[in-house]
């Protein structure tokens, strides 16, 4: 599993798995826009079952600029993850440069009302080099 989720951080039981793709499609260089998808696997190797709340993002563009996110669940949901069940989930993450990076964190409750962060691994975003 290493080879297709690469970047891997574990917290209390809560594994998150990140694979990223750089998306061509929907990249346009010339206009200094680039884009990637991610694909997410929370795994609950925990005793109890653990509700995802909220997200914290930092973004670094290939500037150094950092972009900080924040919301609610992901990509519209606030899943409860069971003992030895896992949540997967997919989102884009556009940049105005052909480098960068993302890490965070999941604000998580568990089932005993007990509130915890879970890191989300460092990933880097790297556009194929042109002609490539």
């Amino acid at each position: 599993m290493k080879a297709f989720f690469p970047y891997v951080a574990e917290t209390r039981g809560i594994t998150v798995r990140v694979s990223v793709s750089y998306l061509a499609e929907q990249s346009e260089p010339a206009q200094a826009r680039w884009f990637w998808a991610y694909h997410i696997r929370i795994e609950n190797n925990g005793e109890r079952a653990a509700q995802l709340l909220t997200r914290h993002w930092i973004i670094t563009d290939g500037r150094g600029e950092r972009h900080t996110v924040e919301g609610e669940g992901v990509v519209g949901e606030q899943p409860l993850i069971l003992p030895g069940a896992s949540y997967d989930y997919v989102s884009g993450c556009p940049l105005s440069t052909p480098t960068g990076s993302m890490q965070g964190s999941y604000h998580m409750l568990d089932t005993d009302g007990a509130a915890f962060d879970v890191a989300i691994p460092k990933f880097a975003l790297t556009a194929p080099a042109v002609g490539a």
